[in-house]
């Protein structure tokens, strides 16, 4: 709060003294540099027109995927420029709360004036603290009325709820500082970002070495044909998108995928199809913006933080795209079991947990005795040998 304490001499012939110090928090309110798309005031006639007289299948004939998406994310954020503009990112301090209408700074004014008038002897005390308990009033009102519509509408808008829980902390969730296995202390943003980067890295296990090649399942693998995308895909996935998401890397927002559901459906799909047919993924789709999330335990220890990562949203399309294919192939070749419940559709934890009580039950009913084994795999994902999955993919038809 303070520094520079000094303790300098009486005051006059007062026996108290004079103390002179520094206040650490800032009077005035920094102006935010950080920039954001201003969609309240976007022109999204004039974008899809821009995007909709450009001859797709023309352009992209003969390119590669790598090629065609720098040629469609090129236009498309060109486009974006001359259609939607920038503003200054709002700071907590100096920003009007959503509850504050102007029907309520009307009776702010009113309070105001109303405080004046009694100090002046124009009203009295008793007119006075009628105006404030009025003004009182009408504010929690409003502030009530802001949280219910928050918590109605918070299957559509996930992060206005969130953020609004997050103002209300009086704690916030940092990262750091963190303790080097040398047990050096590390406070800077650089150095504690190398150290979890190095540790999410070791996570990951490497390439195993002797791995027999297992042979292919007899049956109908996944051809050529298999791999044409259709526009109508795409568009069922891009009209699943959540339009409150935060864009990737390569700063295609989901709120103007959305919005352009009809004009870039078909790029979209010509791009998967050459991504899938030749194996080639566009560089954009494979970095992120990794955030570190501590989980449990020491806040000190980098091993106690988990990644997140913040990917491309056209990227993240395409894996629902062939995600959605293969386990169609998979269904229909009866290679998932009926005990597979987990990723599975129109199957959850509630599903896994009926079974399994359902089975214990029965046993139980029977007179037999029941054996329960808990495994719990750390780190699981992160840890998944590749090319094992690959080979097991392989033996699948799911190759190429």
């Amino acid at each position: 709060m303070v520094e520079n304490l000094k303790v300098e001499c009486s005051l006059g012939e007062s026996d108290h003294e004079i103390i002179e110090f520094t206040i650490l928090r800032k009077g005035r309110r920094e102006n935010s540099k950080i920039e954001t798309m201003d969609f309240r005031k976007a022109d999204f006639g004039k974008l899809r027109e821009l995007i909709g007289k450009v001859p797709w299948e023309s352009r992209l004939r003969g390119k590669t995927a790598e090629e065609s998406w720098q040629f469609f994310k090129g236009t498309l954020l060109r486009a974006q420029k001359q259609a939607i503009l920038l503003c200054r990112k709002d700071r907590k301090y100096g920003k009007r709360p959503p509850w504050l209408n102007n029907e309520i700074l009307h009776d702010l004014k009113i309070k105001k004036e109303s405080y004046k008038k009694w100090k002046v002897g124009q009203i009295t005390g008793k007119e006075y603290r009628q105006t404030t308990q009025e003004c009182r009033g009408k504010i929690r009102k409003a502030k009530a009325q802001n949280e219910l519509k928050l918590a109605a509408g918070i299957k559509g808008n996930k992060k206005s709820f969130y953020k609004y829980i997050r103002s209300k902390r009086k704690t916030k969730d940092r990262v750091g500082p963190l303790v080097s296995e040398e047990g050096e202390t590390v406070t800077g943003n650089m150095e504690m970002a190398e150290m979890l980067n190095d540790f999410f890295v070791l996570v990951f296990t490497e390439k195993s070495e002797g791995m027999p090649n297992i042979g292919n399942a007899s049956g109908k693998g996944v051809g050529l044909e298999d791999k044409i995308l259709k526009k109508e895909q795409v568009k069922n996935h891009l009209e699943k998108l959540d339009a409150c998401k935060s864009p990737g890397p390569d700063e295609m927002h989901p709120r103007i995928l959305k919005e352009l559901i009809e004009e870039v459906s078909e790029p979209l799909a010509i791009i998967f199809g050459k991504s899938w047919e030749t194996g080639e993924i566009p560089e954009d789709w494979k970095r992120a913006n990794i955030v570190p999330i501590y989980k449990k335990g020491n806040k000190n220890n980098p091993g106690n933080y988990r990644p997140v990562s913040l990917t491309s949203v056209p990227g993240k399309i395409m894996e629902q795209v062939i995600k959605e294919i293969i386990c169609k192939h998979l269904e229909g070749g009866k290679v998932i079991g009926n005990s597979q419940h987990g990723f599975v559709k129109n199957k959850s934890c509630q599903t896994n947990l009926i079974a399994f009580s359902d089975r214990i039950t029965s046993l139980a009913d029977k007179g037999e005795v029941v054996d329960l084994v808990y495994l719990d795999f750390s780190k699981a994902f992160g840890t998944v040998w590749h090319d094992i999955l690959i080979n097991k993919l392989g033996k699948y038809n799911l190759e190429g």
